[in-house]
């Protein structure tokens, strides 16, 4: 997804979104079409993919794994528009991604919960997710240098493309405390973009 960094404001490319046929498509998922939760699910995953492997590197697709196991189970009771059905997702994420760090911490040689193949969407584009992904490693290497939390923010703003009150809820801050770490993110990337010699116009995150 590309994204143009700017310290004052997110600019990111809307392409990956159900836009307008959302609602028939939700409701048919929640009717039991494979093809229309498979269209949920290819346009949600890389963004969540690519949050998890800043957030959580070594453990990111078995999260992702778990989250959808927890949206397929709660689909059928989910109400609202696209913009809250992401912000569910990556709720959902969180949540799993900080009950695996409890456990880890309990249990630090435990394996992680088994999950079966039915449990897992099966429509998988690998050819899809490589292309969309084959440019991103040195932009995402770059985010992991920064602080967490201007980190996830970014993440979530522009990547996951939740707005601030969304963020801010998760993450238990203000608002005001989302924007500030954005803006000295982006700062800090945009200065490591330029370390590097990648142009801050177009990076692809």
């Amino acid at each position: 997804m590309p994204i143009f960094l700017r310290a004052d404001a997110f600019s990111t490319d809307t392409q990956h979104v159900v836009g307008e046929d959302f609602g028939a498509v939700l409701a048919a998922a929640q009717g039991g079409s494979e093809d229309a939760f498979a269209v949920l699910w290819r346009d949600a995953n890389p963004a969540l993919l690519r949050y998890l492997r800043v957030v959580a590197s070594e453990h990111a697709e078995d999260v992702a794994a778990e989250t959808w196991v927890q949206v397929v189970r709660g689909l059928p009771r989910f109400a609202g528009e696209e913009s809250a059905w992401r912000a569910w997702l990556f709720t959902t994420a969180r949540r799993r991604l900080l009950d695996q760090a409890r456990v880890r911490r309990r249990h630090p040689t435990e394996p992680l919960d088994e999950i079966t193949a039915a449990d897992v969407p099966r429509t998988v584009d690998a050819e899809q997710l490589a292309m969309e992904n084959i440019a991103t490693g040195a932009a995402m290497a770059l985010l992991s240098r920064l602080p967490e939390q201007q980190a996830e923010v970014i993440l979530l703003r522009v990547v996951a493309g939740l707005d601030t009150e969304v963020v801010a809820d998760m993450l238990g801050r203000s608002p005001g405390a989302v924007r500030v770490a954005a803006h000295r993110g982006l700062k800090r990337l945009a200065a490591l973009l330029s370390e590097t010699g990648v142009t801050q116009t177009g990076v692809t995150l």
